[in-house]
């Protein structure tokens, strides 16, 4: 993917009020903010060894 400049819209005082940016990259923002939000629900999960892991499979 080449370089991309991402463009803003701004109010009549020229104070950046909004982005656009291509969809792609939009649809990547969202999976990781979809990735970040499964790992804070699941923090506080218990853990296990490699170990242990291994057994289990």
């Amino acid at each position: 993917m080449g370089a991309v400049k991402e463009q803003y819209i701004v109010d009549e005082h020229g104070e950046r009020v909004a982005i656009i940016l291509p969809l792609d990259e939009y649809e990547q923002l969202q999976e990781d903010l979809h990735d970040l939000a499964v790992v804070a629900e699941r923090r506080a999960e218990p853990t296990i060894t490699f170990e242990e892991l291994k057994k289990r499979l």
